[in-house]
């Protein structure tokens, strides 16, 4: 063996052990970059090979001639794909590679082919005839996901009828009150006048019944998405345990929806955390072993980025923080000895969505991020490559001064939304500064989908409609850039735990919350009706505040003492074997089932805080 030789292998070596140093994180950074490399190479080869480009245009021709033809109501006839109008074998390549189709990998401009398009018409036959066919057109589900928690089960359960009563698919997405986030009990200290206020109050798997009454759980066109996380395992049992009581055991298979259970984002962001972080994740990991077992249509976990927004985060900050979380989910997941394939097309993603200039593509950049990260990092299939993702618009951008002008401020954010091709989305309401949304206001929040959904054509006739500008582009690379360097950031700090216990994310947020009012202040960022062309007004609007009568609370007391009194000798039990779960590290969430049944949600949390801990906030 030759000195060179000697050294290429030490060289070699060198690499093999930086790789095996380097955390799942790092290596989806260099995942990334080297994918962008082989694009780039990708396209060398078109202008280089001959017949290698001669094949990629055949393929973009053919996928061009196969696009069907819709028209508008006016009679214009548009494509169901929008793709860009060029031949050159080079640009074939970027663009295929690069971006690929909606529905292709890297998945930039959809996770799906077809997103938002209303249905294929007979449009010769109706020509012909000058009537509608008789033949009746499948309808897509609706993206529309409505958001609602207001005080005890059944006042929720009234809103949600009340909001599903023009859908044809009902996606339901609860807020929880106070008590009900922390794990408490609406008979604890200190916790009445929190009672309902803010979000629903849920105490006992009764609560959980009266919830969705009416509502077919096991339906197809149901799906349930419950906000909390602390408690989200606890919570989750007793919506199957309600599940059970209403439909029997076998709708448990059928269930769909998903509970958001994303503890990082807690310590980074909110803080609504029971157990300490350990306990936490092995509670929540012992929720996604079950459900991706015996639960295929759940989501068991909605990896947010929109708490770290409302927080304060920059968009970029978002993105990478919720990002980085989700690739330390799968890490764990994976550790416990879950498939990837089973466990990956079973997350979900929640982000936010605001003014910046950013959210022009961050969604987009995210979903090509998450899928060359699942794919060359954790060798996932395409089902587990997929970022299924939910946005919301900016509750942060709502202003009280003239909180009019937040219905404009929502509908823009909602085309930001669409442009990147959200799977579910919840148009936030204008009185939200002051209030729980009333009825007025959210109708006209969901009417806002509605409008830009049904009435305008802008998303219903043709795919990618509004993608792929230079100036989207251009935004794409700064925000993919800027995503891996915050990357590069946590994997210096040993990975998104070791960063968390330095409050490395919190830290960042609240520096770029601090900037972002600064800039309000200062006018840099201007907020119309409120640091520009303000009229001058600053009398308060009259807006009805929602609160929860004391009667109400009352009741929710006295429901929960009457639970406990029934239960106490099932519920000892069931604690008890709840505790003897936890104590010897076995999964807990069929005990939890158990403990659902009979126990209320402070009972259990309380139980497990004995065996444990707390979680002792992060300052």
């Amino acid at each position: 063996m030759t000195a060179g030789q000697n050294g290429d292998g030490a060289d070699r070596a060198s690499l093999q052990q930086e790789e095996n140093a380097m955390s799942k994180l790092g290596q989806v950074v260099e995942s990334v970059e080297n994918y962008n490399k082989f694009v780039l190479d990708q396209v060398k080869r078109a202008r280089t090979d001959q017949k290698f480009g001669r094949d990629l245009l055949g393929r973009w021709n053919d996928t061009k001639a196969k696009i069907p033809f819709t028209r508008t109501p006016t009679g214009v006839p548009l494509p169901r794909l929008a793709l860009p109008e060029i031949d050159e074998p080079g640009e074939i390549a970027r663009f295929i590679f690069g971006e690929g189709l909606p529905g292709q990998f890297p998945y930039l401009n959809a996770a799906y082919p077809e997103m938002y398009l209303e249905p294929i018409r007979e449009i010769e036959s109706f020509e012909k005839n000058g009537d509608k066919t008789g033949k009746k057109i499948p309808q897509p589900e609706e993206p529309t996901r409505l958001f609602s928690g207001l005080m005890l089960a059944e006042d929720t359960n009234e809103r949600f009828h009340y909001l599903t009563r023009h859908q044809r698919t009902h996606r339901l997405s609860t807020a929880f009150d106070g008590p009900t986030l922390y794990g408490l009990d609406s008979d604890a200290d200190g916790v009445f006048g929190k009672i309902g206020e803010g979000g629903v109050a849920i105490d006992t798997v009764e609560d959980m019944v009266r919830l969705y009454d009416g509502f077919d759980l096991g339906s197809p066109n149901f799906s349930a998405s419950m906000t909390i996380s602390g408690p989200a395992p606890m919570i989750m049992a007793m919506y199957i345990a309600a599940a059970r009581r209403r439909f029997g055991p076998k709708v448990v298979p059928k269930l769909r929806g998903t509970v958001q259970a994303d503890i990082f984002k807690e310590v980074q962001a909110q803080n609504e955390t029971i157990f300490p972080i350990e306990p936490s994740l092995r509670f929540l990991t012992d929720m996604v072993e079950f459900t991706t077992r015996d639960m295929p249509r759940w989501y068991p976990i909605s990896i947010s980025g929109y708490h770290i927004g409302e927080a304060g985060s920059t968009p970029v900050q978002q993105a990478a923080y919720t990002l980085s979380n989700g690739f330390a989910y799968a890490e764990m997941f994976a550790a416990r000895g879950i498939p990837v394939d089973q466990f990956g097309p079973r997350l979900s993603f929640f982000l936010d969505c605001g003014l910046d200039a950013e959210y022009i593509a961050l969604s987009r950049v995210s979903r090509r991020i998450w899928a060359i990260g699942m794919r060359d990092v954790f060798g996932a299939g395409p089902r587990a490559q997929l970022c299924k993702l939910h946005t919301q618009t900016s509750g942060r951008s709502l202003i009280a001064a003239e909180f009019k002008n937040n219905l404009t401020r929502t509908a823009t954010e909602l085309i930001l939304s669409y442009m990147n091709a959200t799977n579910s989305c919840h148009s936030n309401s204008a009185d939200e500064p002051f209030t729980t949304p009333s009825e007025e206001w959210i109708r006209l929040a969901a009417h806002g989908q509605a409008i830009l959904l049904e009435e305008s054509g802008i998303f219903k006739h043709t795919m990618n409609m509004l993608s792929g500008s230079p100036g989207m582009k251009a935004v794409e690379r700064a925000v993919e850039a800027a995503i891996l360097e915050e990357f590069r950031e946590i994997e210096r700090l040993g990975g998104v735990l070791s960063a968390v216990e330095e409050r490395y994310q919190r830290s960042q947020i609240q520096n770029a919350a601090h900037k972002y009012e600064q800039q309000i202040y200062d006018g840099t960022r201007p907020i119309i009706g409120l640091n520009k062309y303000r009229d001058g007004d600053d009398d308060a609007p009259e807006v009805k505040l929602a609160r929860t009568p004391r009667a109400k609370q009352q009741l929710q007391v006295d429901r929960l003492r009457k639970f406990k009194k029934k239960n106490a000798e099932k519920a000892k039990r069931a604690l008890d074997e709840l505790a003897a779960v936890a104590e010897r590290g076995k999964n807990v969430f069929p005990a939890l089932l158990e403990a659902a049944e009979v126990c209320s949600l402070g009972q259990i949390t309380g139980r497990l805080q004995e065996v444990v801990g707390r979680f002792r906030p992060m300052v």
